[in-house]
């Protein structure tokens, strides 16, 4: 069955079965009067769907500052006793954290998913009031980079996951074909899971 279309009315369990990109979501979210939804990350965007599927009512997906003012850190000089204020996402930043890194874990090795995970991690810290360093964002940078095996999927299914468990599960499986599969599952009104794919496929 074809995935349905996004509309008020739409049950939450059609939704979450949908795939559905950014600027779709941020879309139908502006029409729902979500505030501030053109700001929002993709999986904010779906929290304050999701709430609103569930309840008919319109909350606030994130308590973090969506518009930057002032000075930027990076205007200021990168160190590590700057507190954490402005953050801007660069190479110049980027590269910052990577050098000072290797500084306290020499030849660290970038793990899938620490970026994504650092991001995160800044972010609760600054919303719930905290005060942070570059030193600090680097040491858990290092923290997370050093972490023993594969970190937990993010909850929300995502083509990555289905694409890792497609690769890992299908006898003689391709990149090419795991793609494709994905293509095929995500036009579907059903979960976009290997496990889905695969019951459907039998």
């Amino acid at each position: 069955m074809p995935k349905t279309k996004l509309s008020k009315s739409m049950s939450l369990t059609q939704f979450e079965n949908g795939y559905w990109y950014a600027t779709e979501l941020k879309h139908f979210a502006d029409s729902l009067g979500i505030p501030s939804a053109s700001k929002l990350r993709k999986d904010e965007i779906e929290k304050a769907i999701t709430t609103y599927l569930r309840t008919g009512k319109i909350e606030a997906p994130t308590r973090r500052r969506l518009t930057k003012t002032g000075v930027k850190d990076i205007e200021l000089g990168l160190s590590l006793d700057l507190p954490i204020v402005n953050y801007t996402s660069n190479k110049i930043t980027k590269s910052f954290i990577e050098k000072e890194a290797q500084k306290i874990a020499p030849g660290i090795k970038k793990k899938s998913g620490a970026r994504y995970r650092l991001n995160r991690w800044r972010e609760e810290q600054l919303t719930s009031g905290k005060r942070i360093t570059y030193a600090d964002l680097i040491k858990q940078y290092v923290a997370l980079n050093q972490t023993e095996g594969m970190f937990e999927k993010i909850p929300h299914v995502r083509y990555v996951n289905f694409l890792a468990e497609f690769l890992a599960k299908e006898k003689g499986a391709t990149r090419e074909a795991g793609i494709k599969a994905w293509k095929e599952i995500k036009k579907l009104d059903m979960p976009n899971t290997y496990r889905a794919w695969k019951s459907r496929s039998k």
